[in-house]
């Protein structure tokens, strides 16, 4: 497996953009160390091409005819190797070296198929984008982790201001049912699925950071969190904030700035990490972040913007720029330990990276074939600071690998679906 292209553009008009990506893949196609023939390719756009997709589906589908499928879709902002392009015009992407029976692309109108059907393919992950208006997403999501023998998803879902646009483009075209959609897709899910032999690290890192010691739920009705410890909801979190209703105004500020971390039952890990974690004001990936809702001061409860099963743990939470680069590291840093157990660099753990520090060693992204990076649009332009840091970041921790991503309206990893974050997934080369 060779290195996967990878190239990204800006131009107020799509054409433009993708002559740019053009020229560059192909002169990519043409080093000793890259594809020169991938048959997979990722597409992520902006909104404001998202009236012209499939126009520009159709104008890379016939310029590069050696790719055979593409997947993606739109985002507020797209993502590349050390860049991000927020809120204006642009495009990526990303040809992936995979064999043509190492992976199969789905839609709604070819679902991906279910496990212990015998079609010659066994899915094993999947990366999946969905219309964050689809009915019963949340049940979807998890039917379509249970065709895979992981039960491991990545991906996320659309976000756009105008048209919510999926690319799934299989075959030449010739996925069965595809008919007239022209392999572009509104609403419901698409993706590809992985076979066991494509090789890949996924994580996922958390925007937010943990005010307090978690409370478990002992009384909730629905999404209204009634007892928190035992103790009514409502006065055990504003005794966290430090607030009283009786001071309404400051009390409504503070909460528009709070989250919550959501345990959910059986989720908490045996070993402690979850608890291990909190304390030194970080979460893990059994964490669900969501937003409070509203108060019910007759009831004495809180509403959370999901289900809330007694049992769950929950903990009070902001979103934290330095939390959030300091996480950002830290999953970086397990992806390189994993690859390169020997190059891992134990004092980068928890510490911020400078933006003009030295790259990494080339020789540690060896294994990295290419990257696919899903953040949430609330995380992307000045919130870690400058424009692009949040991708530099991952830059200066994997070093140069190939990478494409969006921003969007919500993240999908395992079979969760996740607020303020980020899933970052490596493929990787076969050890030599």
């Amino acid at each position: 497996m060779q290195r996967f292209p990878c190239a990204h553009a800006t131009h107020p008009q799509w054409r433009m953009a993708a002559a740019l990506v053009l020229a560059q893949l192909r002169a990519q196609m043409t080093l000793p160390d890259h594809a020169d023939s991938p048959a997979l390719g990722l597409l992520y756009i902006t909104d404001h091409y998202a009236a012209d997709a499939q126009d520009i589906l159709g104008f890379l589908s016939d310029e590069l005819s050696e790719v055979t499928d593409w997947v993606g879709t739109v985002g507020i902002g797209v993502a590349a190797t050390g860049v991000e392009y927020f809120d204006e015009p642009a495009l990526c992407v990303m040809l992936c070296d995979f064999a043509p029976d190492s992976y199969r692309v789905f839609s709604g109108v070819a679902p991906l198929s279910a496990k212990g059907r015998s079609d010659g393919f066994e899915a094993h992950t999947a990366l999946v984008h969905a219309d964050g208006h689809t009915p019963d997403l949340a049940e979807l999501i998890a039917e379509v982790a249970d065709r895979t023998a992981s039960g491991y998803l990545f991906g996320g879902l659309s976000a756009s201001r105008g048209p919510s646009v999926q690319f799934a483009f299989g075959c030449g075209g010739k996925l069965p049912g595809q008919g007239a959609a022209g392999g572009v897709f509104h609403g419901g899910l698409s993706g590809v699925a992985f076979g066991p032999d494509v090789g890949m690290v996924s994580r996922v890192t958390q925007g937010a950071q943990p005010l307090a010691p978690a409370f478990m739920v002992t009384a909730a009705d629905g999404n209204l969190v009634l007892a928190l410890d035992e103790q009514p909801a409502l006065e055990r979190v504003l005794d966290t904030l430090g607030v009283s209703l009786e001071r309404p105004r400051e009390a409504i500020e503070r909460l528009r700035r709070t989250l919550v971390g959501l345990t959910l039952p059986g989720q908490v890990d045996v070993e402690g990490r979850t608890v291990a974690r909190e304390q030194r004001g970080q979460f893990g990936p059994e964490v669900q972040v969501r937003h409070i809702i509203g108060l019910d001061p007759a009831r004495h409860g809180v509403a959370i913007a999901d289900q809330v099963p007694v049992g769950s743990r929950l903990a009070l939470c902001e979103r934290h720029v330095q939390a959030a680069r300091a996480d950002l590291v830290r999953i970086c840093a397990e992806i390189r330990e994993e690859l390169e157990p020997q190059m891992h660099d134990i004092g980068m753990e928890g510490a911020p990276v400078a933006l003009n520090a030295p790259e990494r060693p080339a020789d540690a992204a060896g294994r990295m074939a290419g990257a696919v990076y899903v953040s949430c649009s609330g995380r992307g332009g000045p919130h870690f600071g400058s424009p692009s840091a949040e991708l530099q970041i991952i830059r200066r921790a994997l070093g140069d690998v190939p990478l494409v991503g969006f921003f969007a309206g919500g993240e999908i990893a395992r079979h969760h679906l996740y607020g303020y974050t980020g899933v970052l997934t490596v493929f990787t080369r076969p050890q030599a």
